[in-house]
């Protein structure tokens, strides 16, 4: 598993448990609750986000790579 696999799982984890503490926010009326869960849910869709990135950024590495390799022979 790669280190962006991992981040994007983390990623989706924090989403998971701040939706889960907005609800318990909601539930027992307690607002700083519930907005820390809609903050742990943006954490997690930006971590997931900037895996996503990582792993573009790195497929188009290889590709110049490989173009640049190919440009050799």
């Amino acid at each position: 598993m790669t280190s962006n696999e991992v981040d994007k799982l983390k990623g989706k984890a924090k989403e998971a448990l701040g939706a889960a503490e907005e609800k318990v926010g909601q539930a027992t009326g307690n607002e700083e609750r519930e907005a820390k869960g809609q903050a742990r849910q943006v954490e997690g869709k930006v971590e997931q986000a900037t895996a996503e990135v990582k792993d573009r950024v790195e497929d188009a590495a290889d590709d110049v790579r490989g173009a640049v390799e190919d440009l050799k022979r």
